[in-house]
């Protein structure tokens, strides 16, 4: 199952390094670019509802196949929209791609967090969510190379197209392995189907704000992680490229997997939303270093953002369906429509970066940590008052 979140992680990272490759491809403003992600992650919202169906229907092996058989079709796509050269192509294609991760992500996140105690189930996401993050850490480098050092010398949006369809041929042999694996099933109470159907989230506050609440982190996540190369060029640090550029985001993602290897251990002993709310504070402290400041200080400021990523996506997670029973299918699907957030925070921040500056835009992401604090002090205990 953690393989999973390793071919999510490093699929999305690579957005990283897609986005300012377009963007001097077609000569495209900062909130041009950022329709990248736009179209990546507004996948979530519109299939998270049919990702959910189809693995009530088919189970989560056979949607963990599809997951993958349709990611490998979106990875296949890259070749004509490259030959044809063609922006909305390569957009469509993103959609495509993030709607098998979509499927990917409804089943994998509730299923981690209940193969085993509740208590417990946060500790476990962030073990699998640090695998995902080897999959962040490693694809810049995989880009850099494969594609913004091949675009440099070809200067084509041609660059793309052999990493992409290496990632397609190993999602085919994935997929393969998985079909003849044997995964544990989940039990499910035959009346389900009956009580989801009275599920509101009006009567569960800490779901309710916990998907605001990912919505914003994922939505601060991407949008950091979107601007980094750009930034970088724009600090006037000795010997940066486009290429060392893209190699540094690198350590923002890595930053996120040594924080959620150590999350998972920490987490036996200290509360979650202790830690939470430290990591959102130590986040926006961070920021307000990087506008604040330039140079390396300023980059190496912004990248120790990660760090404080690290544990709030399952963190957050753990707490919005902690204590739903039955309803926790229903609430994973809700708060994996939230991830729709990092579709809109980018083009939030490209709107700021083209209006004032990009390292000023880097405030937008800082609000959506304050919030998060908010929400690991206060919103996610709503449920204890019921």
């Amino acid at each position: 199952m953690t393989a999973l979140f390793f071919i999510w992680g490093f699929i999305t990272a690579l957005n990283d390094i897609l986005l300012p490759y377009l963007k001097d491809a077609f000569a495209l403003s900062f909130l041009q670019a950022a329709l990248v992600q736009f179209c990546f992650f507004g996948a979530y919202f519109i299939v998270s509802p049919l990702a959910g169906r189809l693995i009530d229907k088919t189970g989560y092996q056979r949607g963990i196949i599809y997951g993958l058989g349709i990611i490998a079709v979106g990875c296949c796509l890259f070749f004509p929209a490259a030959s044809l050269s063609r922006y909305g192509i390569f957009l469509f294609a993103l959609f495509v791609l993030a709607a098998g991760i979509t499927v990917l992500q409804v089943s994998a996140n509730p299923y981690v967090a209940a193969l085993g105690p509740e208590k417990t189930a946060a500790s476990r996401l962030n073990f699998a969510q640090a695998i995902n993050s080897l999959g962040h850490t490693a694809a810049p480098a995989f880009g850099a190379i494969l594609i913004l050092a091949s675009a440099s010398n070809e200067n084509s949006a041609e660059a793309v197209q052999q990493p992409y369809l290496i990632i397609a041929g190993v999602l085919v042999v994935v997929a393969f392995i998985f079909a003849k694996l044997r995964l544990p099933i989940l039990h499910e109470s035959s009346g389900a189907s009956q009580t989801t159907k009275r599920f509101s989230m009006n009567a569960f506050p800490h779901l309710k704000y916990g998907v605001l609440a990912i919505f914003l982190y994922v939505g601060a996540e991407v949008a950091v992680g979107s601007y980094l190369v750009n930034f970088f060029l724009q600090l006037g640090i000795e010997g940066m490229d486009n290429v060392s550029a893209g190699a540094m985001v690198s350590y923002y993602w890595g930053a996120a997997m040594v924080g959620r290897f150590f999350g998972a251990f920490i987490m036996r002993f200290v509360a979650p939303p202790i830690i939470l709310a430290l990591n959102a504070l130590l986040a926006v402290a961070m920021i307000s270093l990087s506008v604040s400041s330039s140079g390396e200080m300023a980059m190496w400021t912004i990248l120790s953002v990660g760090l404080f990523n690290s544990i709030m996506f399952p963190t957050i997670f753990a707490l919005a369906i902690s204590g739903l029973g039955e309803h926790t299918g229903k609430a994973s699907g809700y708060l994996c429509q939230g991830i729709v957030g990092g579709a809109i925070l980018p083009l939030i921040q490209g709107v700021a970066a083209d209006a004032l500056s990009l390292q000023l835009s880097f405030l937008v992401p800082a609000l959506c940590y304050v919030y998060i604090a908010w929400y690991a002090l206060v919103g996610s205990k709503k449920m204890d008052k019921r």
